[in-house]
């Protein structure tokens, strides 16, 4: 999000559309890529840029750390440790974010912003004056023309910093101007480099010193977020064709440096003048399956060790009273969670301000309503909607939706902000991060300040002469928080292996998330397909809507590598005698073997898949669960309601599904009514 800005979505008045500034392209056309023109990002574990103030951020680092570098502030009350003791690359295991060691890894991380543009969208982007809160980026990360980029680092790991969310925009990846000399002026090696090759230096330069870096796709252009301006969604300004191989490009440039963690697939997707995002409804602005796609590609198609990262949607409607309108964030995950081809790298995120409010679009006179801002509820109220937004999936253990929530950007005024209400969300906000344990992203990192006044929402600012000033000078109220937030007790250590629970939605097309059934040739031709990610089995049936849950629980991984699949049209593995769902059409998976994926034509079955399970892993009594009429699972079932207002069927956790039964007679949808239950060995 922003810092102090104007309007945030367009607004309906009795005769037209009002809105933020409109979009405004840059002025300068880009080059179709730079990819040619950008070397190939180095991932030493070392500074190694030369002279010019970017090398030593390691060595900067270490002083810091071992108290030998002098630091570069005073009275700071955080240290540096956490930095450098960890294990690349992360996953995640249930609510927790882990390195490879299987040690929690919490994203205490910050945002370094500007690469991704701060032109407000009108006027010379020359002129200072014409960029957010006058700070001119100049197309890269904010700050390079004040100080060297190994003290804005080590400055980050001094109020402890163990992570870098680093905006980026599509423009920046294909544009091959090179940036001013001004705006490296505390940098001068970086004189001549595009701005792609100054995102690659301060990649480098940030995971040599130990840090954690999350790629974040902010905006299409190159310009400060976010209003009405041509980045609403990741294909307001270009195509989800382009956004997908922009992402490509970037996952496959930082491959090869293990320290890049994550890709933070959109930022704050919201309404543009005339259509609303939506999740699930599988068209041009759904964004569930848009993120769901590009998910996979960057796991399957450049690096299967990112996290991928996915914000809930930011807003929705007209801000006017007595039009709908809402931020739904996380709301939409409840009914429809995504589920990679790999388990264990989902993160959920969001982002709070105390302007902004669940109904609130945090504008001031134009779009502004009657809604409450965050900072208006109680502590009490404020906690209650922050869980229904956001933190229930971190709350809500064993669920289809589990996963992090990463609450990449949160912020407030500094110095300057003088009001009761921004200060008192600003403590109650830091509460529920200590509360829930969260892992959180300040937004920003970095500003600029003349005389020590400025924007004010940075924790570090530094002048045109390059004197800093910080969070822990003495005269910034938040320090007592931070300091707080940043020492909280939180788990720590190695964190066991969870149960997955996933759920499939072939709503729109195939949902296909297993990697050896991607392999192989389409097993339903014609047909939408649905597969469990490897290792886990389909343990719960939706009778309508087409969905289905999925799960290792009690037994793990069960499919013998050495043997391969069927797939099943009929009843030819029903036994005589054995009918487990008389009159029905029945599609049984044979003994040895277990079901992992099933498909569809319209909301008729089409096939069952079965999967052979390693010798002695299956038994062969079951039952028959029945739900064309009611739910049918246990009274505390696992894994959540994976088909919100459908009735569903649940095999018990010691249990496998073997089979679908369905009828055809006259009425029926041929959808399913039955599962074949059989217990684990």
């Amino acid at each position: 999000m922003v810092t102090v800005r104007r309007s945030v979505v367009p607004v309906l008045s009795a005769a037209a559309l009002l809105m933020a500034p409109s979009p405004v392209a840059a002025q300068e056309p880009a080059p179709a890529s730079a990819s040619a023109q950008a070397p190939a990002p180095a991932t030493g574990s070392t500074g190694t840029a030369g002279t010019s103030g970017v090398a030593g951020t390691a060595e900067a680092a270490r002083a810091l750390k071992s108290g030998t570098g002098g630091g570069i502030g005073s009275g700071t009350a955080v240290g540096t440790a956490a930095a450098v003791n960890w294990t690349p690359p992360l996953s995640t295991r249930g609510r927790w974010i882990v390195d490879a060691d299987g040690d929690r890894f919490k994203l205490r991380s910050g945002n370094w912003h500007g690469a991704s543009g701060t032109w407000n969208g009108s006027g010379s982007t020359d002129d200072d004056a014409n960029h957010h809160a006058g700070e001119n980026s100049g197309r890269i990360p904010l700050g390079l023309d004040r100080a060297p980029m190994a003290e804005i680092i080590a400055g980050f790991q001094e109020i402890g910093i163990n992570s870098i969310r680093l905006p980026f925009s599509n423009e920046m990846i294909h544009d091959g101007r090179p940036v001013t000399d001004d705006s490296v002026a505390a940098n001068p090696s970086l004189r001549g480099m595009t701005p792609l090759q100054v995102y690659d230096v301060a990649v480098r330069e940030l995971t040599a010193a130990g840090l954690a870096v999350i790629l974040n796709n902010h905006t299409n252009t190159t310009r400060w977020c976010c209003g009405v301006d041509g980045n609403e969604r990741w294909n307001a300004s270009q195509s989800t064709e382009t956004w997908e191989n922009d992402w490509l490009f970037m996952a496959r440039r930082y491959k090869d440096n293990q320290r890049v963690v994550g890709a933070d697939l959109y930022n704050e997707v919201r309404r543009n003048v005339w259509d609303d995002p939506n999740w699930g409804l599988g068209d041009n602005h759904d964004w569930f399956t848009a993120s769901q796609r590009v998910g996979d590609r960057i796991l399957t198609e450049a690096d299967p060790d990112l996290l991928i990262i996915v914000e809930g949607i930011n807003w929705t409607g007209i801000p006017v009273d007595g039009f709908a309108h809402e931020r739904p964030t996380l709301e939409p995950a409840r009914h429809l969670s995504h589920t990679l081809v790999d388990s264990g790298k989902l993160v959920y995120s969001a982002h709070f301000y105390d302007y902004t409010g669940p109904n609130h679009s945090g504008a001031t006179g134009t779009g502004e309503t009657s809604d409450p801002r965050y900072r208006d509820f109680s502590p009490g109220e404020l906690i209650d909607v922050l869980d229904r937004q956001a933190f229930f999936v971190t709350a809500e253990q064993d669920r289809h939706f589990t996963a992090p929530v990463w609450i990449s950007e949160f912020g407030v005024g500094g110095r300057d902000e003088t009001g009761a209400k921004q200060r008192a969300w600003f403590e109650n906000f830091v509460d529920q991060l200590i509360r829930t344990d969260a892992d959180f992203a300040y937004w920003p990192l970095v500003g600029w300040h003349e005389d020590r006044r400025g924007n004010g929402w940075a924790l570090l600012h530094w002048d045109a002469a390059g004197h800093r000033m910080g969070v822990y000078d003495g005269d910034d109220w938040r320090a007592a928080a931070w300091t707080r937030l940043m020492g909280a007790p939180a788990r720590t250590g190695h964190v066991e292996p969870v149960t997955e629970w996933s759920m499939l939605s072939p709503d729109h097309g195939d949902v296909v998330q297993s990697r050896r059934m991607r392999a192989l040739p389409d097993w339903n031709p014609g047909a939408r397909k649905a597969v469990c990610p490897d290792g886990q089995r389909i343990v719960g049936l939706a009778h309508t809507g087409n969905r289905a849950l999925c799960s290792d629980v009690s037994a793990g991984a069960l499919w013998d590598p050495a043997r391969g699949h069927e797939v099943v049209v009929d009843e030819r593995h029903v036994r005589p005698g054995q009918d487990w769902a008389s009159g029905y059409t029945k599609l049984q998976c044979a003994d040895g073997q277990f079901l992992i994926g099933y498909s569809v034509r319209g909301s008729a079955v089409s096939a069952a898949l079965c999967a052979t399970a390693r010798a002695g892993e299956l038994g062969t009594s079951g039952r028959t669960v029945w739900f064309d009429r009611g739910d049918n699972r246990s009274e505390a079932p696992k894994g959540g309601d994976f088909a919100h207002g459908h009735y569903k069927g649940q095999c018990a956790d010691d249990e496998y599904a073997a089979g679908i039964a369905y009828t055809g007679r006259f009425g029926s949808s041929r959808t399913p009514d039955a599962l074949y239950c059989r217990k684990l060995s």
